[in-house]
């Protein structure tokens, strides 16, 4: 990750600890980098809640609640997936925000209608405030991912800045 990456997980650090929030990651095509990022900040656990690597559907059921009816119906990289995982991620945690990711970081896997690039993410606060987003990025795999946690951290900050995502 480059050093924008760092300050945005420090901004996003110390923002959620100024207002005393517990972060849940809940990551598909980004494997957990997300989590690794926000943990390598030291003093990060007192923002910090968890993360889940839910690569699979079958763990996006079972650890986060997805229903699998509704992977079925969209498909796992879907707007109304991501923001599932994230609802599902505050469920079942003490955590108070949740950001999610699910994609085709390639360099295959992609389609006509969901192509190389597309990600998903879903943002959910336990005060009901929830949001969605589509990104369709460019590059290799490495650079698909690197894009996406940087996105999930620019939405962070600028919800706990602004108070919407």
């Amino acid at each position: 990750m480059t050093d924008k990456h760092l300050e945005l997980s420090k901004q996003a650090g110390s923002l959620l600890l100024q207002k005393n929030l517990k972060l849940v990651t809940v990551e598909s095509c980004t494997g957990g980098s997300l989590a690794k990022l926000v943990t390598d900040i030291p003093g990060s656990s007192a923002w910090f809640e968890c993360g889940f690597t839910t690569y699979s559907n079958a763990s996006k059921t079972q650890l986060v609640q997805v229903p699998a009816e509704l992977i079925a119906q969209q498909g796992a990289v879907s707007q109304k997936v991501a923001l599932a995982m994230a609802k599902g991620a505050l469920a079942v945690t003490d955590g108070d925000i949740a950001i999610s990711t699910t994609g085709i970081a390639g360099p295959d896997g992609g389609s006509p209608e969901k192509p190389v690039g597309t990600v998903c993410f879903g943002f959910a606060t336990k005060d009901g405030i929830f949001s969605t987003d589509k990104q369709r990025f460019s590059g290799d795999r490495e650079a698909v991912r690197s894009q996406s946690i940087r996105h999930c951290l620019e939405c962070l900050c600028h919800y706990l800045e602004t108070g919407h995502f």
